[in-house]
């Protein structure tokens, strides 16, 4: 039994790979392209493992995939793969067609020519597990409900637009096709392995090197926090248990405003790494004009994942920002080799010949 997943190089993919292999000895093959975002030194501990293979390559290069399939014949595909920064997404919006809605496409292709043809009860068995996000839903007022799996979609920024696309065509082969999809949309992820560029990151790194700490407009948008590990259970929880065609919200019950954020960040680094002169990070803080067609509130109603799959986060945000932080003190060289790009090295020193051009 082998899982194929796309994307376990980047922030939530290496953090499941790494919590899967912790607690199971089936196999892993890891699809990833390795864009800037895609860093194998998250996955340096498994370095050796029979139980983990690493493949270099794109979710959209149909024939690789076809070969991936045919040669280590997985019981499911989870799909993390994604371009996922709505900065980027708004700057250069071509990226995230392509990868998000064409290689979709792609895969989704390549899955079920291979799932047709698996023997009755292993095509039974399968299972395409695809990881959404919960910005194809829109924005919120602060009085809406949050957002239910029944909730319209509504997408605003280019990655969100795109990320929806993939979602709809994930439902399309579902219901033209019956290829056996689950889909979960999570809400804003944090935790070990985040890229700094993403808000907790970012305010962390540029805090301890005396950076600004830069805040979008009046910092009161509002967003819903999951634990990045506590989202690697909710998914391995979806794909042991849940019902085909299904969509599961993932969220972390913790709406919290952006500046809060960023005054709690502030004020861990304050007890945890005190500044010699004994001033507090918070004067780093600085607001910046705000980006064009910012959603102003996300929010996960994730009772349905709890009901049905008795499924509930395990983490606190108090407790979950805290190991965070801590995490990031910790591993200096890993945010300096993201910084400065070293991290890249890590591909031709360990894994060349497990690159798939």
């Amino acid at each position: 039994m082998t899982i194929l997943i796309t994307g376990g190089a980047g922030f939530i993919g290496s953090n499941f790979v790494l919590d899967w292999l912790a607690q199971s000895d089936e196999p892993i093959v890891n699809l990833d392209k390795l864009t800037y975002a895609g860093n194998l030194e998250n996955l340096a501990s498994l370095q050796g493992d029979a139980r983990y293979v690493f493949k270099q390559g794109d979710l959209g290069d149909r024939a690789l995939v076809d070969c991936l399939l045919a040669e280590y014949r997985p019981r499911a595909v989870l799909h993390f793969a994604a371009e996922s920064h709505v900065d980027r997404s708004i700057h250069g919006p071509e990226d995230f067609i392509q990868t998000n809605i064409v290689g979709t496409f792609r895969l989704l292709e390549a899955i079920r020519a291979y799932w047709s043809k698996l023997p009755e009860a292993e095509k039974t068995a399968f299972r395409f597990l695809h990881v959404s996000t919960d910005e194809v839903y829109g924005t919120l007022s602060k009085e809406d409900r949050p957002f239910a799996e029944t909730n319209p979609y509504a997408p605003n920024s280019p990655y969100s637009a795109s990320k929806a696309a993939s979602d709809h065509l994930v439902r399309a082969w579902h219901h033209t096709y019956g290829l056996p999809v689950l889909t979960t949309n999570c809400s804003n992820n944090y935790g070990p392995y985040h890229f700094p560029e993403k808000l907790i990151p970012l305010m962390i790194v540029n805090a301890l090197a005396g950076k600004s700490l830069p805040v979008y407009g009046d910092g009161m948008q509002i967003r819903d926090w999951l634990y990045v590990k506590d989202h690697c259970s909710a998914i391995r929880r979806v794909l042991e248990a849940g019902v085909i065609g299904e969509t599961y919200n993932v969220g972390g019950w913790n709406e919290k405003p952006n500046i809060e954020i960023v005054h709690r960040v502030c004020e861990l680094l304050d007890e945890l790494c005190p500044k010699a002169n004994g001033n507090s990070y918070k004067a780093q803080i600085t607001h910046v004009v705000d980006r064009p067609g910012h959603d102003r509130r996300y929010a996960i109603d994730a009772h349905k994942i709890e009901r049905e799959l008795s499924w509930k986060p395990a983490e606190t945000f108090e407790t979950g920002i805290r190991k965070t932080v801590q995490w990031y003190l910790d591993n200096p060289e890993w945010v300096r080799h993201v910084q400065s790009g070293a991290y890249r090295d890590w591909v031709n020193l360990h894994y060349t010949e497990e690159v798939v051009a």
